[in-house]
């Protein structure tokens, strides 16, 4: 799975299991400005990325996330909440850190011109080890075992992904290149060793999904040190394949953000879970940073200096 080719180059919005509860908005009230204020990660042209500062941006990302995952990739709405607030929103996002990509050229429509109006465009979901396990664990722990796993590496520090996706107009290089360098930012102010999360394949028919879900399990299933499974109640196997395939059209067939994540150096845990509320199959990402190949870590620099504002 060699290739000079970035993780950007491979990327597509994520749509991966998220949960269906509606948190309520008091729950929401988060001390922004009790915190000091982060500074821009990173720029390119009039996009920067940097974390959210208010709740009126993480409102802006959570309307974001609506739109992508619900009105663009047709997840089921589950609650009133959602519908009449426009708004992705469920009791993680009171815990995580989020990284948003702004475009600060943006306008809109006024009386006769348009007005300034700086806009949020992506967004990633950011929880790490240390917040998690004071609020009950990570999100992925609802489809994933990570128990053990988070007991073999007790020295390290973990960050789950999640919650990601770029407003259909600005899926280009230059937004995901600086989702991907905040990320790398992130990484190295807060000392992150491990990264976790969700990922989907599109659908849910199990046979028709069976040669990526065989090409995982059999190229990059995490090794005994990194092993993961899916809870029992959840588990699907996913070496399927009963004869020859296809590797080079199974690997093409996988959503391009799992291949941006295995060029990066991540391994795929033990068994799939399938989401028919949201039409996916989920499998769990798991990135040790020593993986990472020394050329995307030249590519972002290695103070992630490379879009520094």
């Amino acid at each position: 799975m060699t290739s000079d080719r970035l993780p950007w180059q491979l990327w597509r919005p994520e749509f991966s299991r998220f949960a269906a509860s509606f948190s309520p908005i008091k729950k929401l009230m988060i001390p922004f400005e009790k915190a000091p204020r982060d500074a821009v990660l990173g720029r390119i042209g009039q996009l920067e990325v940097r974390l959210v500062r208010t709740r009126r941006e993480l409102h802006a990302a959570q309307r974001l996330r609506f739109v992508v995952f619900y009105e663009e990739k047709l997840a089921q709405v589950t609650t009133g909440g959602m519908t009449r607030f426009g708004r992705d929103v469920d009791d993680f996002d009171a815990i995580c850190d989020h990284l948003i990509v702004i475009d600060n050229a943006a306008h809109e429509p006024g009386n006769g011109r348009a007005k300034p109006k700086p806009k949020i465009v992506g967004t990633y979901r950011l929880l790490r080890q240390d917040v998690a396990m004071r609020h009950g664990g990570f999100y992925s722990q609802s489809e994933f075992d990570l128990t053990d796993l988070l007991a073999r590496h007790a020295g390290k520090r973990f960050l789950e992904l999640g919650r990601s996706c770029v407003m259909r107009e600005y899926r280009t290089k230059r937004t995901v290149e600086l989702l991907w360098h905040g990320i790398w930012s992130y990484i190295l102010r807060h000392k992150i060793d491990v990264m976790i999360g969700c990922a989907s394949l599109h659908g849910t028919d199990i046979d028709h999904l069976s040669d990526q879900l065989t090409l995982l399990s059999r190229a990059v299933r995490t090794p005994d040190e990194w092993q993961v499974r899916a809870h029992p109640h959840h588990y699907v196997a996913m070496d399927r394949a009963t004869g020859s395939f296809s590797e080079r059209q199974a690997l093409a067939a996988l959503p391009p953000l799992i291949k941006g994540y295995l060029r990066l150096g991540a391994y795929i845990g033990d068994g799939a879970v399938v989401d028919h509320a949201f039409g996916t199959t989920d499998v769990l990402v798991v990135l040790p940073v020593e993986n990472i190949s020394p050329r995307y870590i030249t590519h972002y620099g290695e103070d992630a200096g490379r879009y520094a504002a």
